[in-house]
């Protein structure tokens, strides 16, 4: 097999880490301190294609493939985890939403001013108590009596970018008694429309600078042009657009672990102790061993997802289990290596002077958000027993 990036593939990444490194980096621990969202920086993502890198230019996007997808959330992750999100999240759930399941006109309307970077979108599955278990969902679309529209009413938590998102693809219960395969729609929301508005912005832990929070939809009309696909197909959607955001989030987590690892490596060359480098330590050394190889296993890992989903979209089959299997060990080495580096730095690695304890935060949260590490062992063992 062939592992080396084309000539495109190579492009991507190197305007990417340029980008990052030089437009993301020099702001990260401010816009960490203060939780505000980056949005200068997110427009300038927008207008270099890295809002829409796999959406065709007849829709705003850059037309790349999956695999220039994935090196470009790693590159900007590497300088930081919530720009990371916000450009997995615009790319991955809301772009693919669209992409994949809606007609000429919705991509034309809702796809293109997003992947070009002009607004914002964001994704609404989860709620204050279906998270993992989707079946518990209590949002509803209520059919209006002449098929015009919808009323719904839902309040969803955890909206990544939801406090500055123009559109969202949101998941509600059109026939409550039906079965959660069939049970559940989807429909774009027009932030700016009578009867949505945000809840709380919450105070997390990491990727600060990506605005999350809640959102509550009172008796707010949904024009029937704005449902994507057919009532009842929404369990179907969100399960093949998850497939394709756990490959952005795996690489989020390997574009963290990629930097953490850099910062152990340099300081390990520079910090000396009992008379010596202290990368020349056995105890070191085998630290950044295992640091690499965990690393190199994650890049493989999501490359090769990411391929197996082009592969898959001309079959017109899920990706399913390549997906979770990226996103379960990128996440686990992110947490790994980040924690291994914050102990070869000691002290330092625990000061907010250099951007270790950034990254381990940051880290955190790959292993919970598009399904958690339980979660994706579950799907593997079912995948692979057969059973359930």
């Amino acid at each position: 097999m062939i592992f080396d990036l084309n000539e495109e593939q190579q492009m991507i990444q190197a305007a990417a880490r340029d980008f990052a490194q030089n437009e993301i980096v020099p702001i990260a621990a401010e816009f960490d301190a203060s939780g505000k969202f980056p949005l200068d920086t997110i427009r300038k993502a927008g207008e270099l294609g890295f809002m829409g890198v796999e959406i065709p230019e007849e829709y705003g996007g850059a037309a790349f493939d999956t695999i220039g997808y994935a090196l470009v959330v790693a590159e900007i992750s590497a300088a930081d985890g919530a720009h990371g999100t916000i450009v997995s999240v615009n790319n991955s759930l809301y772009g693919n939403s669209l992409l994949d399941f809606a007609t000429h006109e919705q991509k034309k309307r809702f796809l293109e001013p997003v992947a070009s970077g002009q607004v914002i979108g964001a994704y609404a599955l989860t709620e204050p108590q279906s998270g993992s278990d989707v079946s518990m969902m209590r949002g509803r679309a209520q059919l209006s009596t002449d098929g015009s529209y919808y009323t719904i009413n839902a309040r969803k938590a955890w909206i990544t970018s939801g406090p500055v998102a123009k559109y969202i693809i949101l998941f509600a219960k059109t026939d409550p008694d039906a079965g959660a395969s069939s049970s559940i729609s989807v429909f774009v929301i027009d932030t700016d429309e009578a009867g949505f508005q945000c809840g709380k912005t919450e105070p997390k832990m990491g990727i600060r600078a990506s605005a999350t929070c809640e959102i509550e939809l009172n008796d707010y009309r949904c024009p029937l042009e704005n449902r994507i696909g057919k009532e009842g197909q929404g369990f179907r959607i969100a399960m093949t657009v998850l497939d394709a955001g756990r490959i952005g989030i795996a690489a989020q987590a390997l574009g963290i672990a990629q930097a953490a690892y850099q910062a152990a490596i340099e300081y390990s060359r520079e910090r000396q102790a009992f008379g010596a480098k202290i990368g020349s330590f056995q105890a070191i050394q085998f630290k950044i061993a295992d640091m690499k190889v965990r690393i190199e296993a994650s890049r493989l890992l999501v490359m090769q997802a990411a391929w197996q989903k082009m592969e898959c979209k001309k079959k017109g089959t899920r990706n399913t289990l390549n997906s979770s299997i990226a996103k379960l060990f990128a996440s686990e080495t992110a947490m790994f290596v980040t924690h291994q580096a914050m102990q070869i730095h000691g002290g330092m690695g625990y000061s907010k002077e250099l951007p270790l304890e950034r990254y381990f935060r940051d880290a955190r949260i790959t292993e919970i958000y598009e399904g958690t590490s339980e979660i994706q062992r579950m799907v593997i063992g079912r995948l692979e027993t057969g059973l359930r």
